[in-house]
């Protein structure tokens, strides 16, 4: 039995020494391994520095600069971990590792699809996108100014006062209008006459009424086309162009429109008449209420 013991602890002790003389002979390369670490570390971290620089001047949204900061460290990391097993001969353990980073990239890809898609999409609308806090858009059937951008979703608040939260991918992968971009919106403002007034009066009036306007962007012509004739009166469109930052921007001068065509309507006697409706009585029509009612 104590022979045994004897061959067992010659054997851990035979193995014991082996390691050490592995150790001591890679000691060397595990120092420069260490050291390469510790580089490809502070390399990051000057990377972090100047990149947070670069980034900053070309997005607003910090989500997306802190996403693109711990990802470009992480790999830098990796690369310098990657050289460091490469130094230690270690390359079939790094041959696993991305195997095992691959295999569990695609995992995750299939598991949270929506989630990669809703990132994906964040961080190209924070870089290319004209997209900014403060716009105003028009997106899967929602209107109003951008509050946020994140790496999930985009929050909208709405002229009646509410949050909307709309998924990155749902704004990336449709169609959206853009409000703000631009800098100016067109107002089509429509209204009707009455058919006794002249029409040609009818045209001049209405666009000097609304040349009056204070915030009519420059160069622009005001445009005015009559549409068709209504049951009670001809209508017609008068287009014009404001400048537009806000949405009470477009309310002010669509306001201000419809107030200088009434000032201006009135003062050069043109009518803007109610709907008129006929009632006819008796059985065949034709017949005045009293008749009607002195049968009876």
């Amino acid at each position: 039995m104590f022979s045994q013991i004897s061959d067992a602890s010659k054997l851990v002790v035979s193995k014991l020494e082996g390691w050490l003389d592995k150790l001591i002979i890679m000691l060397p390369n595990l120092v420069i391994a260490i050291l390469v670490v510790a580089s490809f570390y502070l390399l990051s971290k000057l990377v972090d520095r100047i990149l947070r620089q670069i980034l900053h001047k070309l997005m607003q949204n910090e989500s997306v600069v802190k996403l693109i900061l711990s990802i470009t460290s992480f790999l830098i990391v990796l690369i310098g971990l990657t050289v460091a097993l490469g130094v230690l001969k270690l390359d079939k353990t790094v041959t696993s590792m991305l195997a095992g980073i691959g295999v569990l990239g695609l995992a995750l890809g299939f598991a949270f699809q929506d989630a990669a898609a809703n990132l994906i999409s964040g961080v190209i609308m924070a870089v290319q996108s004209p997209i900014n806090v403060g716009d105003i858009i028009e997106s899967n059937d929602t209107f109003g100014a951008v509050k946020s951008i994140g790496l999930r979703a985009t929050t909208i608040y709405d002229p009646q006062g509410q949050d909307v939260v709309i998924p990155n991918r749902l704004i990336f992968q449709n169609l959206y209008r853009h409000y703000t971009i631009n800098g100016q919106r067109r107002i089509d403002l429509s209204c009707g006459i009455s058919y006794g007034d002249d029409l040609d009066k009818v045209e001049k009036v209405s666009i000097e009424a609304i040349k009056k306007i204070t915030s009519l962007q420059p160069g622009r012509d005001v445009e005015f086309f009559y549409k068709e004739f209504g049951d009670s009166s001809i209508n017609f469109v008068i287009r014009y162009w404001v400048d537009f930052r806000r949405q009470p921007d477009y309310l002010k001068a669509q306001s201000e429109g419809i107030k200088n065509l009434k000032k201006a309507f009135d003062q050069n006697d043109i009518t803007i008449p109610f709907p008129i409706r006929t009632l006819d009585f008796g059985i065949k029509g034709g017949e005045k209420l009293s008749q009607v009612l002195n049968k009876e």
